[in-house]
């Protein structure tokens, strides 16, 4: 039975990206696999906020003096980065007062790779989307922006967290 779940262990992780990493038991397996469940969670929470204009559940997703940048502007905190929130929702509604069509917004991470810098630090590494969906037959889908970007994260009383979110890394 050892041997057969042993073999199960080696063949999830092989699936999962992990085929490469040398783990001391099944115990450390499963708690990465576990972390990377929570830490693409955390993503997905993340941009579902942004494209809801949710700026609450947009600031939880950081540490308290968590930031985003595009490079070398930063917003920092979580009170600045509902603000930042608030800011896109107002832009939205003047365009709306304004008579024009108001698009979906859709933000994308794709080919994410999670590093393990140790058991509550984690990086991410992915490129990413923004994409407005159509708003009518006047306004088709079009993809606003792409990029790259790296994330720190870090684990705070048990829950994973964005340390700081670089969408416009140095490369």
């Amino acid at each position: 039975m050892a041997r057969l779940t042993r073999s199960l262990v080696v063949l999830v992780g092989m699936n999962l990206g992990m085929a490469h990493h040398a783990f001391a038991d099944e115990a450390d397996f499963l708690q990465q696999a576990k972390d990377r469940a929570e830490i693409e969670a955390l993503l997905w929470k993340y941009a579902r906020a942004l494209d809801t204009y949710d700026e609450d559940a947009y600031a939880s997703v950081y540490t308290a003096d968590g930031q985003f940048s595009a490079g070398g502007a930063a917003t920092k905190g979580r009170e600045a980065l509902k603000n930042m929130i608030v800011g896109l929702e107002q832009g939205r509604a003047t365009r709306t007062a304004a008579g024009e069509p108001n698009a979906p917004m859709y933000h994308m991470t794709a080919n994410h790779h999670i590093e393990f810098l140790g058991a509550d630090r984690a990086r991410v590494h992915s490129y990413w989307l923004t994409v407005f969906g159509a708003a009518g037959e006047a306004t088709p889908l079009r993809v606003a922006a792409a990029g790259h970007g790296i994330d720190e994260l870090v684990r705070v009383d048990g829950q994973w967290l964005i340390e700081s979110r670089n969408v416009r890394p140095q490369d």
